[in-house]
Parts: structure tokens; sequence; C-alpha cells
């Protein structure tokens, strides 16, 4: 009998991988890229949004900071919307939308016109993110081996792709209604025939409108947080890392290290490409490994990282130290997901879209904090902090592990 765990499998029986498996599988990869695209256009803009609403360094991080909330209460919007029409619905709909609002967020010009826009796009991505992510884990399922971190390489190439058209946008003067309109109009129709290939959910939901309420509500009230915490914790300390490169790593080779910017920027570019690179060949390592030694090694690397950083007496130093970081932190948010619906097998879609939530949680936390710490000292002993987080992992890596396979009984 097999008893291996989903991210084990593939050394003994799996089930059959039908074309159509494949085809839902490179559908939802497609997804994620395109996500990944729109979101690092977002974010790599924020100077170009600043100037042209006006907005002022005092109010830009309550414009901010609404994004990753509205994002967080779409997320568990999504959970209620999935129980009724199911996460590929959910996905086909939502992935359009949230090109329209990246066009939004640049044709206006007045501060009530970005705050619509950016509070649309925060609601909208969260429940994209979570959906994308249900499909993610009902795929491994179907699989039986381990496969969402080849969705999270997706992302990250997507994020590769968005920044570096930002940085042509940038290069050629073609301002905000330019660059994100002419991004929405190739990216929505992608994700209209991307979106017809998806998998449908397996679980049918109740026929009458009136039980399917009924059937959602219940499931509120039964489906438990409490499993879920040490889960909830490494994804917020995971996405409190992530924040705190992403917002201060060119920062500090600039202000710390004294490196001329063009450099200082390979900072990030290299977390970027060693998130990519590990999330490539990640499952791989998942199979061989579990995701226990995984999540375990990925959290001791990313922890490496953050001290070489924090130690560097040069910007080549830095910049290695955090693209060390990037390939131990690469692994700890995909396998998040994936225990999450092995730990809640009766609402796997329930258990992503809380999990979820703590990915804002730790966007909301990370960039505050280590600006803070800077302020009252240095980026170097700031550094520290997401260091310790992302050591926090280690203890909670067990709850990574794959359920047992139940055992027959012996024959009498």
């Amino acid at each position: 009998m097999r008893t291996e765990g989903p991210e084990n499998a593939g050394r003994g029986e799996g089930p059959a991988i039908t074309p159509r498996l494949r085809a839902g599988r490179a559908a939802l990869a497609v997804s994620f890229l395109l996500q990944g695209v729109v979101f690092a256009l977002l974010v790599t803009c924020v100077p170009e949004i600043q100037d042209r609403y006006g907005l002022d360094d005092a109010l830009l991080p309550l414009f901010l900071a609404a994004v990753p909330v509205l994002a967080g209460a779409g997320s568990i919007a999504a959970e209620r919307l999935v129980r009724r029409t199911g996460a590929r619905a959910v996905l086909r709909v939502v992935q359009p939308a949230v090109c329209a609002t990246l066009a939004a967020v640049g044709l206006g010009d007045a501060l009530w016109q970005l705050a619509l826009a950016l509070g649309a796009f925060g609601l909208l991505v969260g429940a994209l993110d979570a959906s994308m992510n249900m499909l993610g884990v009902g795929l491994q399922r179907r699989y039986g081996r381990s496969v969402m971190l080849g969705f999270h390489a997706a992302f990250s190439l997507g994020g590769i792709l968005g920044a570096a058209v930002a940085g042509l946008g940038a290069h050629y003067d073609l301002g905000l209604p330019v660059l994100f309109g002419a991004a929405a109009a190739v990216i929505a129709p992608l994700a209209l025939p991307t979106g017809a290939l998806l998998l449908a959910d397996r679980r049918g939901g109740p026929a009458e409108p009136g039980d399917a309420v009924r059937a959602a509500e219940a499931a509120a009230r039964t489906v438990p947080w409490r499993p879920l915490l040490p889960l909830c914790l490494a994804m917020a300390f995971a996405y409190i890392a992530d924040a705190s490169v992403s917002n201060y790593s060119v920062k500090y080779l600039t202000d710390e290290l004294r490196s001329p910017e063009d450099v200082a920027k390979l900072s990030y570019v290299g977390y970027l490409v060693a998130t990519l690179f590990g999330r490539a060949f990640g499952d791989r390592a998942v199979r061989r490994w579990g995701a226990v030694p995984v999540v375990r090694a990925g959290a001791a690397l990313a922890a490496l990282g953050f001290a070489v950083a924090a130690a560097a007496p040069d910007a080549r130093t830095g910049i290695a130290g955090f693209t060390v970081l990037g390939l131990g932190i690469c692994a700890i948010v995909p396998q998040v997901f994936a225990a999450g619906g092995r730990l809640l097998p009766a609402d796997p879609d329930a258990a992503v879209a809380r999990l979820n939530l703590f990915n804002y949680v730790g966007f909301l936390v990370g960039s505050p904090l280590v600006g803070v710490l800077a302020g009252a000292g240095s980026y170097r002993w700031a550094l520290l902090a997401p260091m310790l987080l992302v050591l926090a992992v280690l203890p909670l890596a067990d709850r990574f592990a794959p359920a047992p396979a139940p055992v027959a009984p012996a024959p009498a």
C-alpha cells in the first residue's frame, strides 16, 4: 500500500496525469505569471503614481497600506464566494477585473480617483491571490506530488517581466495612462482564454441557493483557526522578510554601504532571480527530501542571507546576501499553502483563504518594522529583526509534514 505524502509522490505509483490535467496546470501557471506582471507594474511605478496625483510623502504610506488591508478583506470574501461558485469561476472574473483597476490607476488625476482605483485593486487582488492558490492546492492533490512551487515560480517570473516593462516605460517616458493602459489591454485578453482552460473544482456546491447559504454559514462556523495558526505565523514571517527586501535592500546599499544607485538595484534583482531559480527547482527538492527539510533549510538559508547582508562591508557582499536570502525564502510560502490544504482536507479552500490573509499581514508589518528600527539605529541592526523572525520558522517546520496515510487493517 502506498504511504508517502503528496510531496513524495513519484517514488511509487501515482495518479494518472491526463492531457487535461497538464493543460489545467499550464493555464494556472499562466495566471500566476500574468498576476506577477500586473503586481510588479503597480509597485515599481509608485514614484510615478505619486507624481501624477501630487501625493505627498505623508499620505503615501496610508494609500499603500490600504492595498494590503483591502486585499486581506478580498481574500476572506473569496472564501465565501468560492463556496457558492468555485475558485475557477472567481479567478475567471477577478483576473481581468484586476487589469481594469490597473488601467484606472493610470487614468485618473485626483486623489479620490486614486483611492477608488487602489481600493478596488486591493479587494480584487486579494480574491485573485486566494483563488489562484486554492486551485494550486487542488491541482497538487490531483497530481499527487509537489507542484505548488512551480506556480509561484511563474509569479516570480512575471514580477521580473513586469519590473522590466516598468523600466522601459520610464526610460521612454511613456506615462502611466499609456503604460498601464497598454498592459491591461494585453493582459486581460490573455487572461480570458487562460481562465477557460482552468480545471473546475472537484467539489460541487449544493443544488439550491438556500442550501448553499446554509452550507457556507455552517462551514464558516466549523472550519477551525487554531490548527492553522503556526502556518499563519510562518506565512507572516516570510512576507515580513520579503517586504524588508523589496522596500529597503536598495536603500540599505545606497545609504549604509555608499553604493551607486544602479549597483544598489542589483540587490533586489539578485533576490528576485534567486527566488525564481529556487522555485523553478523547488518542487523536485520537496519530492526528494520532503516539505519539512526543505522548509527548515530554506529558513536557515534565508537567515544566513540576512546576516551576510547586515554584516556586509561592501555592495558586492550585500548583493550576495540578498541573493542567498531569496534562494532560502522562496519555498516557504508555497509550502504554507500546500500544508494548509493537507491540514484541512475537508475544506482546503477555507484554509488557503485564511492563510493568504497573513500574506498581507506580513507586508503591513515588514516595512514599518525595518523603517522604525533603522530610524532608531541603522539598517544593519534593522535587518536583524526579520532575520530573527525567519529563524522562528524553524520550530514551526514540523507543521509542514503531510498527514500520515491510513494503514489498512491486517486481514483476520
